[in-house]
């Protein structure tokens, strides 16, 4: 089981500050975690550093996910969560992008950003640059729109349901027809009334 202690992720920091001087980031720590945020365009650079350099050993990607914020001028967070073994921290490398902009591919470094970075494009539509292979993993291939964005409708664009006359599952814009209610907002069924279950013991009381 792999614990951290804050004294070493505070030395852990400052060792990245000392070291890592060929380009500009920023650093923050907070509890246990340690997040480095770079530009696009040293991402690469920052992530081979830190896998080669025997001062982290930074060997194992556990992950990558990205956050939306629509409001922000560069809306897209892409987020890389990294292991070190056999130095025993954890590290999140962040950049941040706008919508009409990409970040390079790490599948050279590890094998396995494939799948991540082809589920980042499937769900928040971040393109990711020199990956071999970058199409949808989880939704279908002509699916329209990116899930997790948070501009994204509930119901989605289209729905399908199975036709009984055609005889085969058909694909329609999405439709949710539904009668008008007129709601009682005091009770949903009769209204209230003078008299509260409870009350009983309330009044007992009293007298």
């Amino acid at each position: 089981m792999i614990t951290f202690n804050k004294q070493y992720v505070a030395e852990i920091s400052e060792l990245i500050k000392n070291l890592l001087t060929f380009c500009k980031y920023k650093v923050q720590v907070k509890s246990d975690e340690i997040s480095l945020v770079c530009s696009k365009n040293d991402l690469k650079k920052v992530i081979l550093f830190l896998k080669d350099n025997p001062s982290f050993n930074l060997d194992t990607l556990i992950d990558i996910t990205a956050i939306d914020f629509p409001s922000e001028t560069k809306r897209f967070s892409v987020v890389y969560n990294f292991l070190s073994v056999t130095k025993n921290f954890r590290l999140k490398i962040k950049v941040k992008l706008s919508e009409d902009e990409s970040v390079q591919s790490i599948c050279d470094v590890f094998c396995c950003a494939n799948w991540y970075e082809r589920e980042i494009w499937d769900l928040f539509g971040i393109r990711f640059s020199e990956h071999p292979d970058l199409r949808r993993i989880l939704t279908d291939y002509d699916f329209e729109g990116h899930p997790l964005r948070k501009d994204f409708p509930l119901t989605g664009f289209t729905q399908v349901r199975y036709d009984e006359e055609l005889n085969k599952v058909v694909k329609e814009p999405v439709k949710l027809d539904q009668a008008y209610r007129n709601f009682d907002n005091l009770s949903p069924w009769e209204g209230m009334s003078e008299y509260l279950p409870g009350d009983e013991k309330a009044k007992a009381e009293n007298d």
